[in-house]
């Protein structure tokens, strides 16, 4: 059994600022603070990653809805399908839907966009967004009129709308008048403005009665594009609903989740981040030369102080164990030091407007910070396998002193 008060001495001992050899205390002073700044930044840089990811995964899940059933067929979703999905599925939300894409004229400029028709109750239950831009608006009476509209606060910038009420909306549709076939065009009185905080949704998405598009498209009642469906557990629900979809005769129906409509969208964050942890995990390591290189300036500076131990009885072990617990000591305070300071470093740039971004292209003026405890645990653990690696080898060197030689030419 190692002497563990001879370790702790030595350990002790060798911490102390040499006046003698200044430079070898300099440079674990700058180890230390290497491994404690390379923590802090990867930390921090995890925490703002995870943030950023977070905010638009929360968009697009609220925009593109967790789970979407969509028609395979020309006959589209029928309400027998969505009454059985309904009934199988009471902890569930669904919201049928129609769509098409329309053309925007007002003043002579024209903006294209996407028409969903809604059931607005439904909707806003599992649409925030447009519930939103919806408050102070009565339901009741906007789904009497069914020409009724709810625009993005990007649409109604780029066409310059302002105060107007009512907007034309031209529809791939065809109706014949006089010799020639024109588009369908209706007139929809706007209720209501959202904002998501993404450009690409706030600028094209328009939200209408399902009635209207009904009309305009010549369809019967209980015919549906498509249905939102919100759920607390998509991945797990959308086995269990595709499941009960070969269950229903003749559906003509299949199911897609969130995350399945932005895959190559979140594949690169996650890749960005992986290649961000290894690229700041190799400032610690960086940080963990200095480790290396002033535990064996130590043990080139105490050679004969080594050799002396060991003739008095110290062994290899104690020696090596010294020299391990002395470059974790370096190591671990400066990983400590790194927490202490990532800490501080969140907390002050989620107090204080030190960063703000620009609303208008991210979709948020504050910076996110979301620290995982994956992120969390797996740089404390990285660091501290690296620290140890760094301890390991000058140990082994410090052991392996030639005490006999040594005393001999001195």
């Amino acid at each position: 059994m190692p002497n563990t008060s001879l370790v702790a001495f030595l350990v002790r001992r060798y911490l102390r600022f040499d006046k003698t050899q200044p430079f070898i205390s300099i440079t674990a002073i700058l180890a230390f603070l290497g491994v404690g700044v390379g923590v802090m930044v990867l930390i921090v840089a995890m925490a703002i990653m995870n943030g950023m990811n977070a905010e638009f995964e929360k968009k697009l899940f609220v925009m593109n809805y967790p789970l979407t059933l969509y028609a395979t067929s020309y006959y589209g979703i029928e309400q027998k399908t969505l009454n059985a999905l309904e009934q199988r599925f009471p902890t569930l939300r669904f919201s049928p839907y129609l769509q098409s894409q329309v053309v925007a004229r007002f003043n002579g400029m024209l903006s294209g966009g996407m028409l969903f028709g809604v059931e607005i109750n439904k909707e806003i239950q599992i649409n925030n967004i447009l519930k939103k831009g919806l408050e102070g608006v009565n339901l009741q009476t906007f789904k009497q009129m069914p020409f009724n509209l709810v625009a993005g606060k990007g649409f109604k910038d780029s066409l310059l709308l302002g105060n107007t009420h009512s907007i034309d909306l031209f529809f791939t549709k065809l109706e014949p008048t006089g010799f020639v076939l024109s588009p369908t065009v209706k007139r929809f009185q706007l209720k209501g403005f959202f904002e998501s905080g993404l450009k690409a949704y706030d600028g094209s998405y328009l939200y209408t009665n399902i009635e209207a598009l009904q009309a305009i498209r010549d369809l019967p009642k209980g015919v549906y594009d498509g249905v939102h469906v919100y759920s607390k557990t998509p991945m797990q629900d959308m086995e269990k609903i595709k499941q009960a979809l070969k269950e229903i005769p003749n559906n003509g129906v299949d199911i897609e989740g969130w995350w399945q409509q932005n895959g190559n969208f979140f594949s690169a964050m996650a890749l960005e981040k992986r290649a961000l942890f290894i690229v700041l995990m190799l400032i610690i390591l960086m940080a963990s030369l200095n480790i290396i290189s002033s535990l064996l300036m130590v043990v080139m500076n105490r050679r004969k102080e080594i050799a002396l131990l060991l003739s008095l009885g110290a062994t290899t072990k104690e020696i090596q164990k010294s020299f391990f617990a002395l470059g974790a000591v370096i190591g671990v305070g400066g990983i400590v030091l790194g927490v202490l300071l990532a800490f501080l470093v969140l907390w002050v740039l989620a107090t204080f407007p030190i960063i703000s971004l620009p609303a208008d292209v991210y979709g948020m003026d504050k910076l996110p910070l979301d620290l995982s405890a994956v992120d969390f645990f797996s740089t404390l653990i990285g660091a501290l396998i690296i620290v140890a690696l760094s301890s390991h080898y000058p140990a082994r060197k410090a052991a392996g002193v030639d005490a006999l030689s040594i005393l001999r030419n001195e």
